[in-house]
């Protein structure tokens, strides 16, 4: 039996081309770059700047159905799909997110795609990269020790330490920061007060740098961020402790979109990377924008399933860009529909096309969603070599029931020519006339008008509570008039409901909502969901306890 290589194994046997080369098919130069070694490079702001001159080439954004422990292959999509237009004779560019090392070394183990479709060099891009993710966590926490340390230091602003909303971060999963107290050690210690950790990606200054248009803009939101109450009970904000122009300069090159390369040469923009469950998971709008006018064709995508990335990237992400996708490419797998339909993961390699059919619930779901903002949508089917024919049969059967396209992805196995299918699907729907941009809800509506829009027609669930301590916050932010923006729902990834263990499609649930909080600086309002957690926690064994170095410093077990 012949053993199949491993995604680093693949990546590591890949001839990358300089970076100048790949940043050639976009039509930039070197000066065009700020080179991080021979393949990787920022993109300057003079570049971004004169590329805005160029038309707007389509866009493709690639969501997914609820994750399973099967997996889906979302990234591995993303990548495969562009390797394949340009197999086609289009000229593309993909959009992603940068990994968070949290997960790196918690259950992924990385997250550059996979197979012959990933995202190089993979073991750069899934841990420090160039940075950027180390620049957001210095930028939070600096504004963290400058709230305690105006308080220590007299508290002019009268901040109420009861009250102080702001988090630390750090971008790795440690549940034992998840509650903690600070200023312990006497009176040089500042003033002892509970706290908290999040996970960097969760942080405003993530959500910050994939929403602003450019460096002034970056400064002018997190001049914006609330960090706080003062004793009177109004609004304290980072601008007015002062060091919003320092938390900039850490951001100064974080801001500057990344390029790498897919494993056939494919330029890929990498920036940003909040997640989709706690934050509102889509790179960032520079990057996307960019990708729109180097390529005939940007590839982005969206965290999670359609319930989650996909709609903040049409309601949040979509709402500020001023953009909106050519068609939408929705992930599944058998594997993962059988797990949907009941089937446990130490079952799933016994073929069982009832299973397809009950877990094809789920996927329906995803394609209601998705229909609701007026795009085209096409089903790419990612193989796994476990699935049987009379698998793959019934999900395309299920799937031209249900009135849409679906295509066989082999982009794992195949790269570009893998997705081709998928990707003539796509071509042959963006052909047609481009509706306006629909979004789901007003802004404009109350906070509990827009979770129950969300709630019934994206999950479909039935009602929406707001628990005693969110409903207050929801009082205090529309007597600052700070209600009428997006929202950001942070919820399990794994259930349209707030119930993890709800998978498939289920109906007449109830959504909790324990906490509201406003993002001034990104713009939008995140409503805390069932018992969604923004500090995660490593399993029992962590994919970090798999992985190693040689002297000659090739790593190795990183997926």
């Amino acid at each position: 039996m012949t053993t199949m290589a491993s995604d680093i194994e693949i990546a590591q046997q890949t001839a990358l081309k300089p970076i100048t080369e790949i940043a050639a098919q976009m039509g930039l130069t070197e000066d065009d770059l700020e080179l991080y070694g021979k393949y990787k490079a920022k993109i300057s702001f003079a570049a971004v700047k004169r590329m805005q001159q160029h038309e707007n080439g389509k866009l493709v954004l690639v969501t997914a159905v609820n994750p399973t422990p099967a997996g889906e292959g979302k990234s591995m999509t993303t990548v495969g799909l562009a390797q394949a237009f340009n197999l086609l004779g289009k000229k593309a560019v993909a959009a992603m997110r940068e990994p968070s090392l949290g997960p790196v070394f918690g259950i992924k183990g990385g997250a550059a795609g996979g197979g012959h479709s990933q995202i190089l060099p993979m073991e750069d891009i899934n841990l420090h990269f160039t940075g950027d993710m180390h620049a957001v966590t210095a930028a939070n926490n600096l504004l963290a020790a400058a709230i305690d340390n105006h308080v220590h230091q007299g508290n002019e602003l009268r901040i109420d330490v009861r009250r102080v909303i702001w988090k630390r971060v750090l971008d790795m999963n440690d549940r034992a920061l998840r509650h903690t107290v600070v200023g312990m050690g006497g009176k040089t210690c500042g003033f002892p007060r509970e706290d908290r950790f999040m996970i960097t990606v969760a942080s405003e200054i993530m959500a910050v740098l994939c929403l602003a248009d450019d460096l002034t803009d970056l400064k002018r939101r997190m001049a914006n961020i609330t960090v706080a109450y003062d004793l009177d009970g109004n609004l304290v904000t980072a601008g007015r402790l002062g060091v919003a122009g320092a938390m900039a300069i850490l951001m100064k090159d974080a801001i500057k979109p990344n390029l790498v390369q897919t494993t056939e040469n494919t330029p890929a923009l990498v920036h940003g990377g909040p997640f989709a469950n706690i934050a509102h998971g889509c790179n960032s709008v520079i990057a996307t924008k960019l990708a729109m006018k180097t390529g005939d064709i940007a590839i982005t995508e969206a965290g999670f399933g359609a319930d989650l990335g996909a709609e903040k990237f049409m309601d949040i992400t979509c709402r500020f860009a001023g953009i909106k996708p050519d068609a939408v490419v929705i992930v599944a797998t058998v594997r993962a529909l059988k797990m949907h339909g009941g089937v446990k993961k130490t079952d799933l390699q016994a073929e069982n096309t009832d299973a397809v059919k009950k877990g094809f619930a789920n996927l329906a779901k995803h394609i209601e969603n998705m229909r609701k903002f007026d795009v085209p949508v096409v089903v790419g089917i990612n193989r796994f070599h476990t699935d049987t024919a009379a698998e793959i049969a019934c999900l395309t059967a299920l799937c031209r029931s249900y009135g849409v396209e679906a295509g066989v992805n082999d982009c794992w196995a195949e790269g570009g020519e893998g997705g081709r299918e998928v990707a003539e699907i796509v071509l042959r729907l963006m052909e047609g006339p481009k509706t306006p941009y629909k979004p789901l809800y007003d802004a404009e509506a109350s906070i509990p008008e827009k979770m129950k829009k969300i709630v019934t027609e994206i999950y479909g669930g039935k009602d929406v509570i707001f628990e005693t301590k969110a409903a207050r916050q929801v009082k205090e932010l529309e007597a600052f008039g700070l209600d009428k923006m997006p929202v950001c729902v942070a919820k399990t990834q794994y259930s349209l409901s707030d119930n993890a263990e709800l998978l498939g499609a289920p109906e007449g649930f109830v959504v909790t909502v324990k906490d509201v909080r406003v993002c001034t600086g990104a713009g939008f309002i995140v409503c805390e969901t069932g018992n969604i957690m923004t500090m995660p926690g490593l399993p029992k064994v962590p994919a970090a306890n798999r992985m190693d170095i040689d002297e000659n410093g090739n790593i190795t077990g990183l997926f």
